[in-house]
C-alpha cells in the first residue's frame, strides 16, 4: 500500500437499529485503497459490500471508526463540504440508472458539472465527449425512455465520469447489459483506470471482478479475503469473436 492512500478506513462500523433489533452491517473494517487502483468488492447478499460502498461514497455515515479520503477525515465535514466532495471527488454508477426522465442524455450528463459550477460551454463540450466515449454520440438528444436499458446505463456512466473524479464507485454496473456491451463498459473502466482514476466496482459476478487488479471479499460485515490478481484485458476480450467473449 502507498504511504498516502486515496481511501483509508480504520475500524469502520455501521450498525442499524431496526426496532428492538440491532443489525451490524459492518463490523470493524480496516483497509486502504491506493490511488489508481482497480478494485472489485464482492460478497453475498447482506455481506456488507454495499454498505461499505455507501460509506466510502459519502452516502451514509459510519456508526464508529474513521474514513479518510485523500487524507481528509470525512467524518468532520459539514453537509456543504460533504456534498462538494461527493460531486467533485466521487463518480457514482448504480444498478438503477437514476436519470432524469424529462432531460435528454446530454442534459443528464451535464448535471454534475452544473452543481460544480462549470461554465456552459465547457460542460457541454465535456458532456458530448463523455457520451461519445461510451458509444452514444448519436443518442445525445434522446430522453431516457427513448433509450434501451444498456444505453441508459451508459449515460449514467458518462455522467459519473464527466467531472473527472478521483474515485469511481460502480454498483453492479453491467447488471442490465448484454455480454458484449458489458465488455465495452469494462474496457472503458480499464482505460479510465490507466489514466489514473481509482475504480471500485461492487459486483456479485466473478466475470466482472476478473477485470480488476484487486478483489476484496466481504462476509458478515467483515473482510474475509483481499487478493491481488492479474486482470483480464477487456479490450482484448472485446476484440475476440462474439462466441469466445
Amino acid at each position: 500500500m502507498s504511504a498516502s492512500p486515496l481511501i483509508e478506513v480504520r475500524d469502520l462500523e455501521r450498525i442499524y437499529q431496526m426496532g428492538e433489533e440491532r443489525v451490524v452491517a459492518l463490523a470493524g473494517v480496516s483497509t486502504e485503497i491506493a490511488e489508481g487502483s482497480f478494485v472489485a468488492v464482492m460478497g453475498p447478499s447482506g455481506s456488507g459490500k454495499s454498505t461499505f460502498m455507501n460509506l466510502i461514497g459519502c452516502l451514509d455515515k459510519p456508526s464508529a471508526g474513521s474514513y479518510r479520503l485523500k487524507g481528509q477525515e470525512v467524518g468532520v465535514l459539514g453537509a456543504t463540504e460533504l456534498a462538494r466532495t461527493r460531486n467533485r471527488e466521487i463518480g457514482f454508477v448504480f444498478q438503477q440508472f437514476n436519470l432524469l426522465q424529462r432531460v435528454d442524455a446530454l442534459g443528464n450528463v451535464e448535471l454534475p458539472m452544473i452543481y460544480a459550477g462549470i461554465p456552459v460551454k465547457e460542460r457541454r463540450a465535456r458532456a458530448r465527449a463523455a457520451l461519445e466515449r461510451v458509444g452514444l454520440a448519436d443518442r445525445m438528444g434522446h430522453l431516457p425512455l427513448q433509450l434501451s436499458g444498456g444505453q441508459q446505463q451508459r449515460v449514467a456512466i458518462a455522467r459519473a465520469l464527466v467531472n473527472q473524479p478521483a474515485c469511481l464507485l460502480a454498483d453492479e454496473p453491467t447488471g442490465a447489459l448484454d455480454s458484449r456491451t458489458s465488455l465495452d463498459i469494462m474496457a472503458l473502466f480499464q482505460a479510465l483506470n490507466r489514466e489514473g482514476v481509482t475504480v471500485i466496482v461492487v459486483t456479485h459476478e466473478a466475470e466482472v471482478a476478473a477485470f480488476a487488479s484487486r478483489v476484496i471479499r466481504f462476509r458478515d460485515g467483515r473482510i474475509v479475503s483481499d487478493v491481488q490478481q492479474v486482470p483480464r484485458d477487456a479490450a482484448a476480450a472485446l476484440a475476440e469473436p462474439a462466441e469466445a467473449a
